[in-house]
């Protein structure tokens, strides 16, 4: 199967940079120059994994990932200067799964579109049998890829649908944020504490009656997180 990779950047010289690097490894690439474009892209073709720049006229790559959220659950990676540590985080919170810092090295680039399509191509695969992991009203699907609460299903992205899997797989074990990005990401950590956190909160709104007092989704302070075992 090929993947169809939509990349979003007001600068064409990156956007065509990028293709560059993408087609190298087989991936069918989509451009735009603005996230009114994107929009317009995603609505006429299947895309797999979108490369979204923070900084464009016309609509921007936060409010074009928050328009994306509302329908889409495909991998999205911002694409983000290294002064703008607020764009990543705002990006993350937006539905953004993961980041990358311009300038950008082109293994590292290649590598995370990989780790994310592996997850969201995981989250999307489907069987008939059922292998249900339940902890108190939370339900967790292993086969359908599906998270209930209370029976209703909630929408988790890949990555959120990762992590929350991992912790639920290993009810009362603590791990560290390191631990996560790296089971979850599949690549060794650098400085993940904004990427992990931003995630977890995301999971607990969705999961949690009271995200700010949760149930399941447990901090251990000056460690890490766990699902409560019930």
């Amino acid at each position: 199967m090929t993947y169809t990779i939509l990349v979003c950047d007001d600068d064409k010289a990156i956007v065509d940079a990028i293709e560059i690097y993408l087609t190298q490894e087989k991936y069918h690439v989509l451009k735009a120059y603005d996230g009114l474009e994107a929009l317009k892209v995603l609505e006429e073709n299947e895309v797999h994994l979108i490369l979204m720049d923070v900084m464009m006229p016309k609509m921007d790559g936060l409010k074009a990932t928050m328009k994306i959220r509302e329908k889409r659950n495909i991998p999205i990676i911002i694409l983000s200067a290294k002064s703008e540590d607020m764009d990543k985080i705002l990006g993350l919170n937006f539905g953004a799964d993961d980041y990358i810092t311009k300038p950008f090295n082109p293994l590292e680039l290649v590598a995370r579109v990989k780790s994310q399509l592996r997850r969201f191509t995981s989250l999307g695969s489907m069987t008939e049998q059922g292998n249900v992991i339940k902890i108190g009203d939370l339900e967790l699907d292993k086969d359908a890829k599906v998270v209930r609460v209370s029976g209703e299903a909630v929408k988790l992205t890949a990555t959120e649908y990762g992590i929350l899997q991992l912790l639920m797989e290993n009810a009362g074990k603590v791990f560290s944020i390191d631990e996560i990005y790296e089971k979850v990401w599949n690549e060794l950590s650098f400085a993940p504490e904004n990427t992990v956190s931003v995630h977890i909160r995301r999971i607990r709104e969705k999961i949690e009656i009271n995200p700010k007092e949760p149930r399941y989704l447990k901090v251990v302070w000056g460690i890490g997180y766990k699902i409560e075992k019930y």
